[in-house]
C-alpha cells in the first residue's frame, strides 16, 4: 500500500474543484491511502469521500502560521512516510512543502498554471482567446507526474442518489411534485455579482410559478439580511442562509431541479451533487478553465465584450466603471436559459425512464417467448409430469406389436410433441 499526500490550500472554490479529482484517484487506487492536506475549516467537504481518504487540517492563523509554522507542519507530515506528494494550488505554502519533500527524495509535483496564456486572455488590449485546460485536467496531469494517472470519473458526493434532507423538513417542507430551484446570488467580488435589482425581477417571475419553491443560498451578515428580505417579500421563497451546515447545504442542493449561481463557491458546490447549474459570468470567463465540474457550456450565461475577461477571479475593478459585462445580461436571458435547462433536465429524466421501460419490456418479451417455447416443448410434460405415460406406452405396444421398445419410445415422443403443439 502506498501513501499519497494531496495538498489543497487556497479558497473554498479551488478545494471544492479538487474533490472530483481526489474522488477519482481514491476509487481507482482503492488499495492506497490518500491524505488530503487543506485548511482545517474545509473538513466538512470531505465527509462523503471514499474510505481510503483521510483529511488533515492545517491552521495557518495559529500553529502553522509563518515559515516556522510551515516547518513544523512538514516535520509532522514526514512522519507519515508518504510515497508521493501532489499540490493542487501553486501557492507559496504548497511549493515550500513540495520542495522539502523533494529534498527528502520523495516524488512531488505541483499544478502547472499557464500564466503567460492566461495573461494574454485577461489583458486589456489585444486579447487572445484560447481555451485553457480545465482545473480538473491540470490536477489529473499533476497526479500523472507522480506516477498515478487517473480517469476523471466522479459523479456526485452522493453517488447515484440524492442527499438525505429528512431532518430539514421543518424548513423545506415536502417536495412531492414541486419544482425546486436553488439561487445563490452572491460572490466574493463585485465583478461576479449579477445586479441585485435584476435578480429580484428573476425571483419575482420564478416565484409566481405554480408548484415551484425557491431556496436562497448564501452567508455573511449582509447577504443573510438581503436573502431574508427577499424570502419575506416573494411567495414560495425560503432563505437557507445561516441556517444550515455545509453538508446540509450540499444535501439540499442535490434535491434541486436546477441551480442559478454566479461564478463563485456555490457553483462548484452545486456541481459536486450532479444537478444542472446555470451560471452567470461577468468579469471572468469559463474558457480560463474554472467552470463547474461536468457542467454544460450551454448553461453559462455571458455576453461577448472586447474587455472580457478582465481578471481570473473578478477582483479587479471595472475600468469602464459600468460593469457592462453584467449589466448587459437581461433578466429575460436568465429566465429563458433556466427554462431550457429545466426542460433539458426533464427530457433527460424521460429518456432514463424510457430506457428503463425498454429494458423491462425486452425482458418481459424474452420471458414470454421462453415460456411459450417451454410450453410448446414436450420435455416438461414427458419427463417431469409424465402425463399418462404408462397408458400411452401400453396402447402403442398393443397397436404395434411388431416394433421394439426403441421404436415405441420414438413414436411416443412424437405423440407428446404433437400434443404439446396442439394445446
Amino acid at each position: 500500500m502506498s501513501k499519497i499526500l494531496v495538498i489543497c490550500f487556497s479558497s473554498i472554490n479551488n478545494v471544492a474543484m479538487a474533490i472530483p479529482v481526489i474522488h477519482s484517484l481514491a476509487t481507482q487506487y482503492a488499495q492506497h491511502q490518500i491524505m488530503v492536506l487543506s485548511i482545517d475549516t474545509f473538513s466538512p467537504l470531505f465527509e462523503n469521500v471514499p474510505d481510503n481518504v483521510i483529511f488533515r487540517g492545517a491552521d495557518f492563523r495559529g500553529e502553522h502560521a509563518g515559515l516556522m509554522g510551515l516547518g513544523w507542519l512538514y516535520n509532522d507530515l514526514k512522519e507519515e512516510k508518504f510515497d508521493a506528494v501532489a499540490a493542487f494550488q501553486p501557492t507559496f505554502r504548497s511549493r515550500f512543502l513540495c520542495w522539502r519533500f523533494r529534498l527528502a527524495g520523495i516524488k512531488a509535483a505541483h499544478i502547472k498554471q499557464n500564466r503567460r496564456e492566461l495573461q494574454k486572455l485577461i489583458r486589456r488590449k489585444h486579447k487572445i482567446y484560447t481555451e485553457q485546460d480545465s482545473f480538473f485536467q491540470r490536477c489529473a496531469h499533476t497526479l500523472s507526474q507522480i506516477g498515478y494517472p487517473i480517469r476523471l470519473s466522479f459523479l456526485s458526493l452522493f453517488g447515484k442518489n440524492k442527499g438525505n434532507i429528512s431532518s430539514l423538513a421543518p424548513l423545506t417542507g415536502e417536495k412531492n411534485q414541486e419544482t425546486w430551484i436553488g439561487i445563490a446570488p452572491f460572490a466574493t467580488h463585485v465583478g461576479k455579482i449579477y445586479p441585485l435589482s435584476k435578480q429580484e425581477q428573476i425571483l419575482k417571475h420564478l416565484s409566481a410559478r405554480d408548484h415551484t419553491k425557491i431556496f436562497l443560498f448564501g452567508g455573511g451578515k449582509k447577504e443573510i439580511k438581503v436573502l431574508e428580505e427577499w424570502a419575506q417579500h416573494f411567495p414560495n421563497v425560503i432563505s437557507t442562509a445561516g441556517k444550515l451546515t455545509i453538508n446540509m447545504e450540499l444535501a439540499l442542493m442535490s434535491n434541486m431541479d436546477v441551480m442559478l449561481v454566479m461564478d463563485a463557491a456555490n457553483m462548484h458546490l452545486a456541481s459536486l451533487v450532479n444537478i444542472p447549474v446555470v451560471s452567470i459570468w461577468g468579469a471572468t470567463h469559463p474558457c480560463a478553465g474554472f467552470a463547474g465540474w461536468n457542467q454544460s457550456a450551454a448553461n453559462t450565461i455571458q455576453i461577448d465584450l472586447p474587455c472580457r475577461p478582465c481578471s481570473l477571479s473578478g477582483e479587479k475593478h471595472c475600468y469602464r466603471k459600468d460593469y457592462a459585462c453584467l449589466q448587459g445580461i437581461t433578466p429575460e436571458m436568465v429566465i429563458e436559459q433556466h427554462k431550457q435547462s429545466h426542460q433539458l433536465n426533464e427530457t433527460n429524466k424521460s429518456h432514463i425512464l424510457f430506457r428503463f421501460l425498454l429494458v423491462v419490456f425486452a425482458f418481459a418479451s424474452t420471458l414470454a417467448i421462453l415460456i411459450f417455447h417451454i410450453r410448446s416443448s414436450f420435455y416438461p410434460l414427458y419427463y417431469c409430469i409424465r402425463y399418462r405415460r404408462k397408458i400411452i406406452r401400453n396402447n402403442l405396444s398393443n397397436s404395434f406389436p411388431e416394433k421394439d421398445l426403441k421404436e415405441i419410445v420414438q413414436i411416443e415422443k412424437q405423440f407428446y410433441s404433437f400434443f404439446c403443439d396442439y394445446i
